[in-house]
C-alpha cells in the first residue's frame, strides 16, 4: 500500500475515530506541521526569511512577506496558501485568493468565515465515503496480490522449465551437429546413384535423337535427288543439275563445270544433315529442337526420391535454432522483478469502443481496427518499461508505430494499475498520434497493510 494511501487513512482513522472535530489552538489557516513558526509571543520571521514583523501583523490582511507566509488566513497575498483542516476528511491547502470569495471550498467550511456563505460541513460524509471506497480498495488489493503471488509461483516453474529445456536442446546441439556431417555424407551418398542415373538417361536419350536426326537427313536427301531427277531415271545427270540455277553459289546464272562436280558430290551418302545444302530442303519446319526428353524411368526416379529425403531431414537444423532463439528471448525478456508480468507473453487483450477495437498484446503490439470495415493500424511496437524509477513496472512503452499524416509515427503509453482482472479499462489520444491505454493487472499489485492496522495505529495528524 502506497505512502500516500497510508496517510490518508490515517488522516480519516484521527478524524473519524475521535468522534468530534479537535480545535488545535494556531493562526488561522497555518497547517498543523508548521504551527512552531507561528508563536504569538515573539515577532514572526518570514518563512523564507526575507523579513521579521511583530507578530500582531500576522493575518492582518496586509501582506508584508514575499512568500505570503505571514497571510495564511486572509487574501492579501496573491502567492500566499490556505490549509483546510477538514476534520473527518482529507487536509487540503487552497489558494489564499479563494479565501471568503463566497464559495465553500474547504469541506469544514473554514474558508468563509467572513463572507456571509451559507456553507455546510460536508467533511465527514466525505469521509465515509472515501473510507468506504478506500475499503473497496484495500479489498481488491488484497485479492489481487494473492493472485500476483499465484502468477510468481507459475511464472518461476514456468521460467525452470523452459530453461530446462533450452539446457537440454543446447546440449543435444553438440551431437546434432556430428549428425548433421554424418547425414551429409548420407546425403552425398544418396545423390551419387541418382546422379549417375540421371547421365545414363540423359546419355541414352542424346544417342536416339542422333538415330533420330540421321533418318530425317536421309529422308530429305532422297525428297532432294527425286526433285532434282527430272526424267526419273534414278540418275541425277549434269544436265538436270545445270537446269536448276536455284545451285548456281554464285548468282551468275549459270552452273560451271566445276560448280556443277561440286553439286553432284551432294548426292553421295551422307552422314549428317549438314551435307544437305539448304536450298534444296523440303519447306517443312524442323522438329529436332522440338522433341522433349521421356520422364525418368521407375528405378531412376526412386533415386532423385531417395536423395530429396535425405536432404529434408537436413531441414531440422534451421527449426532447431528457431525454438533455441524463441526460448532464449523469452527467458531473457524483462518480466519484473519476480517475473509477475510473464503471463502476459504471447496474450492479446482487446477493448471495444463505439468506433474502434483496441488490441494490447504486451511485450509485442498495440493496433487500432475500425469497429465497421477498415484496416488494422499499428499504434506502437513494445519498448520498454517506463515508469519512474521507484515505480519502473507502472508504465508501458511502445513506439515506432503507423506514421500519421505529416506527423510522428504512431506511439501508445500503457499505464498499469492494481486490479482482480486482467484487462484494457480506457483508452485516449490526449495528444496526436499518442495514446494513452489504462490497463488492470493483479501484477502490479502490491502487499497490503491491515486497513485496521492503518486505521487505528496513528495517533498524530
Amino acid at each position: 500500500m502506497s505512502c500516500a494511501l497510508l496517510l490518508l487513512l490515517t488522516s480519516l482513522a484521527l478524524a473519524m475515530g475521535t468522534g468530534t472535530a479537535v480545535e488545535i489552538q494556531r493562526p488561522r489557516g497555518v497547517p498543523q506541521s508548521k504551527r512552531q513558526f507561528y508563536e504569538e509571543n515573539k515577532p514572526f520571521t518570514c518563512l523564507d526569511g526575507s523579513s521579521t514583523i511583530p507578530f500582531d501583523r500576522v493575518n492582518d490582511d496586509y501582506c508584508d512577506c514575499r512568500d505570503g507566509s505571514d497571510e495564511p488566513g486572509t487574501a492579501a497575498c496573491p502567492n500566499g496558501s490556505f490549509h483546510c483542516t477538514n476534520a473527518g476528511f482529507r487536509p487540503a491547502f487552497i489558494p489564499s485568493s479563494r479565501i471568503n470569495d463566497g464559495i465553500c471550498d474547504c469541506c469544514d467550511t473554514t474558508d468563509e468565515y467572513n463572507s456571509g456563505a451559507t456553507c455546510q460541513n460536508t467533511c465527514r460524509e466525505m469521509g465515509r465515503k472515501e473510507r468506504e471506497s478506500l475499503q473497496i480498495m484495500a479489498e481488491i488489493t488484497k485479492e489481487g496480490f494473492l493472485l500476483k503471488q499465484q502468477l510468481i509461483h507459475e511464472a518461476k516453474r514456468a521460467q525452470e522449465d523452459k530453461q530446462g529445456k533450452l539446457t537440454e536442446l543446447q546440449g543435444s546441439k553438440k551431437g546434432l551437429e556430428g549428425k548433421v556431417e554424418a547425414l551429409r555424407t548420407v546425403k552425398e551418398t544418396a545423390e551419387d546413384p541418382e546422379k549417375e542415373a540421371k547421365e545414363r538417361h540423359l546419355k541414352s536419350w542424346e544417342e536416339q535423337k542422333e538415330l533420330i536426326r540421321m533418318e530425317k537427313d536421309k529422308t530429305r536427301m532422297a525428297e532432294a535427288f527425286l526433285e532434282l531427277d527430272d526424267d526419273s531415271d534414278g540418275y541425277v545427270s549434269v544436265a538436270e543439275l545445270q537446269s536448276h540455277l536455284e545451285l548456281d553459289p554464285d548468282s551468275d546464272g549459270s552452273l560451271t563445270e566445276t560448280e556443277t562436280q561440286v553439286r553432284c558430290l551432294l548426292f553421295l551418302p551422307l552422314k549428317s544433315r549438314e551435307d544437305v545444302p539448304p536450298t534444296v530442303q523440303t519447306p517443312e519446319k524442323r522438329e529436332d529442337d522440338e522433341l522433349s526428353m521421356p520422364p525418368y524411368d521407375t528405378e531412376t526416379q526412386s533415386l532423385i526420391d531417395g536423395a530429396y529425403i535425405h536432404l529434408q531431414s537436413l531441414i531440422c537444423g534451421p527449426e532447431f535454432i528457431w525454438i533455441c532463439r524463441n526460448l532464449e528471448k523469452e527467458i531473457g525478456f524483462d518480466f519484473g522483478p519476480s517475473a509477475e508480468f510473464a503471463y502476459l507473453y504471447s496474450q492479446c487483450y482487446e477493448l471495444s469502443t463505439s468506433e474502434y477495437i483496441y488490441r494490447l498484446c504486451p511485450f509485442n503490439r498495440v493496433s487500432q481496427k475500425p469497429k465497421f470495415g477498415g484496416s488494422e493500424t499499428n499504434l506502437g511496437l513494445w519498448g520498454q518499461w517506463a515508469g519512474p524509477e521507484e515505480n519502473l513496472y507502472s508504465v508501458m512503452k511502445y513506439d515506432h508505430g503507423q506514421g500519421c499524416w505529416q506527423g510522428p509515427n504512431r506511439s501508445t503509453t500503457v499505464k498499469l494499475t492494481c486490479g482482480k482482472e486482467t484487462v484494457v479499462t480506457s483508452t485516449s489520444e490526449p495528444s496526436r498520434c499518442e495514446y494513452l491505454m489504462e490497463f488492470t493487472t493483479p501484477a502490479v499489485c502490491q502487499e497490503p497493510a491491515s486497513l485496521d492496522e492503518v486505521l487505528h495505529g496513528h495517533t498524530e495528524l
